[in-house]
């Protein structure tokens, strides 16, 4: 399932100039959620910092289609490389659905990890006891 997923972001991955301070689609993104649909989308990087990552981008496709449960995910730069989320996206997904920390992320062609193992400290855990 995940070659599907990265042949669909490899669709919308067209890394483009926005203006003389922003850049778009140096990395795509592409998510299946538990319904089994697949939602897609690309970073923009502006020179002020207030783009968003590819990731973000596909999660507010799912969310605005009304499903918020991701079963796997996966990122890829121009160069055709799988990037694993950055922090700020490990954190957004799993807060979108407290059963996203078991989604599976690929983070290199050869290996996919639950979302839960790249947030071993999840805050979460802390409200309802300390961490070990």
């Amino acid at each position: 399932m995940f070659e599907e997923l990265i042949k669909k972001a490899e669709a919308v991955l067209k890394p483009r100039r926005l203006s003389s301070t922003a850049e778009a689609s140096s990395v795509a993104a592409a998510i299946l959620t538990k319904e089994g649909h697949i939602y897609t989308g690309v970073c923009i990087d502006t020179a002020c910092s207030m783009g968003f990552c590819a990731e973000h981008s596909a999660a507010a496709a799912m969310i605005t289609a009304g499903e918020s449960e991701i079963v796997k995910m996966v990122a890829i730069n121009k160069r055709g490389n799988i990037l694993p989320p950055c922090g700020r996206c490990r954190e957004f997904i799993s807060q979108l659905n407290d059963a996203n920390i078991e989604a599976e992320v690929l983070i290199n062609r050869q290996r996919a990890v639950k979302l839960i193992d790249l947030l071993p400290y999840d805050w979460r855990q802390s409200k309802m006891s300390e961490v070990e």
